[in-house]
């Protein structure tokens, strides 16, 4: 098993089996270290598994007399819901955990309510492909969650999208999940500054001991799609609209554009690498505008014009064959 979660879970397998099971046995199941198994009986604690320490030569880990997993009892809404949700996330990459946890959720429901999710998933399909393998490592997810919850600053060692490799504490505001991936935003001590991570990009996190406030409003969805926005490209567009905010977001989306009113509109700055896909756009949204810069995105507008002009001057071809009644 590649995954803590499902390690977690290996582990919770082997002590229902019944008996004590001493740390190096378990360490040796689940290929892990002696510290790590001690870390994962940590985490069933947490979830109120009651597992109980004995001590002594023949030490270890066992459940407590009488505890059985609760089994799984949910309404055909809600069971559609859970398995609706894991099919999604595998077009987030993560097919394999996906597909191990459809199989563990349909294996305790009705026979009925599974018959009938098993026809969904038969004949569903996405309009999105699916994407290749982007989650990070859930302890990592798992831990930077926690600490953003409990205003725990974290060290990480983190490598940037040129491998520049580098250690920072981060005061983490919160975590998001965009287009695939996850990412961490936070105070960052190296750069003096709030800054956006990729969590797959983290290779180590450690908690620390230094506590700290959040901004008050800080939004870390809102700024991470800013920061996305902003990116430096190949080229800065910036155009101005004859039209509300709200109009140009249909075909401008925060991630793509960054807005300021003007007194008689709305200003667009765009960074894009091409240009090619915005006159359609530009042509889509049908509000007046005028392209402050850069002059080649005039040019690429203007032939768009004159395609649109050309076809809507073709006559029809006698040859073809009519359609009307």
């Amino acid at each position: 098993m590649s995954r803590p979660i499902a390690r977690v879970l290996a582990l919770l397998e082997i002590l229902q089996s019944g008996g004590t099971r001493t740390v190096g046995e378990l360490a040796g199941r689940l290929e892990v270290d002696e510290r790590t198994v001690r870390r994962y009986v940590d985490h069933l604690l947490d979830l109120d598994v009651p597992v109980r320490s004995v001590r002594g030569r023949y030490g270890g880990y066992r459940l407590a007399p009488g505890y059985r997993m609760p089994p799984l009892m949910l309404t055909g809404e809600e069971a559609l819901a859970v398995v609706l949700g894991l099919v999604a996330g595998r077009r987030a990459g993560s097919a394999a955990a996906v597909e191990s946890a459809v199989g563990k959720v349909r294996r305790v429901l009705p026979e009925a309510l599974g018959r009938r999710l098993d026809a969904l998933l038969t004949v569903t399909d996405f309009t999105t492909p699916a994407r290749p393998p982007l989650t990070a490592e859930a302890e990592v997810l798992l831990t930077v969650a926690e600490a953003a919850r409990d205003r725990h600053a974290v060290r990480i060692a983190y490598t940037a999208a040129h491998g520049r490799k580098s250690s920072r504490i981060v005061q983490p505001y919160g975590v998001v999940a965009h287009s695939g991936r996850w990412y961490l935003t936070g105070f960052d001590s190296a750069g003096d500054e709030v800054r956006t991570f990729r969590v797959d990009r983290i290779t180590r996190v450690e908690l620390t001991a230094e506590t700290f406030a959040a901004p008050t409003g800080f939004d870390p969805a809102d700024h991470l799609l800013k920061t996305i926005a902003e990116t430096p490209h190949e080229h800065e567009v910036v155009v101005h609209f004859e039209a509300g905010a709200e109009e140009i977001r249909t075909v401008f989306p925060p991630s793509i554009a960054v807005l300021e009113a003007t007194g008689s509109g709305v200003r667009a700055r765009i960074r894009a690498q091409r240009l090619d896909w915005i006159p359609s756009r530009l042509a889509a949204l049908d509000r007046p505008f005028v392209i402050e810069k850069p002059t080649e995105l005039r040019d690429l507008v203007h032939s768009l014009a004159a395609r649109l002009s050309g076809c809507a001057a073709a006559e029809p071809d006698s040859g073809a064959p009519s359609t009307a009644p």
